[in-house]
């Protein structure tokens, strides 16, 4: 399995593992919204003999620090539960971190984002619309997100989800 950055001709068929993974096309849809919104930062596929078996997108967003939204993360249920999601989960952290990012949030499994560091008591001082312990944070920069607070929010195409 090869893990690279998505390019344009990729679209097509990353909407298709993202529709095929979450069975329908709001994810789909929200990924091409952030795209065409400037807001997705990093986004990288899966590629096993040719074909694109999984997605995953790091997307902009607005909070005190240097941070972005993870979400979503797909993987073709035919390849589900054979680690793929994991890799282009640590991939994807280790190059938002080598671009000097600092923190990552997600709004997901705590028992599945946690393996990778994700914590709900970080993200807690956080006002979000996403509040719970399914709202989690990891920190890039070790300490950054200790003793601090405010805001954070998720680009707009997630309104729409």
């Amino acid at each position: 399995m090869d893990i690279r950055e998505e390019k344009d001709p990729d679209h097509d068929g990353v909407r298709a593992v993202i529709e095929a993974a979450f069975g329908g096309p709001a994810e789909a849809d929200l990924v091409d919204a952030l795209r065409r919104a400037g807001d997705a930062e990093f986004a990288l596929i899966a590629m096993k003999d040719g074909e694109i078996v999984g997605h995953v997108m790091l997307s902009k967003m607005s909070a005190p620090l240097r941070a972005l939204g993870l979400a979503p993360v797909s993987v073709v249920p035919s390849y589900q539960g054979k680690g793929i999601g994991a890799k282009l989960v640590e991939e994807i952290l280790k190059r938002a971190k080598a671009n000097g990012w600092e923190a990552i949030f997600v709004v997901g499994a705590p028992k599945y984002y946690s393996r990778f560091g994700f914590r709900a008591d970080i993200a807690r001082p956080f006002a979000s619309t996403h509040v719970g312990p399914h709202f989690m944070a990891l920190e890039l920069v070790e300490g950054v997100l200790h003793g601090r607070s405010g805001k954070v929010a998720y680009a707009p195409a997630f309104d729409a989800l």
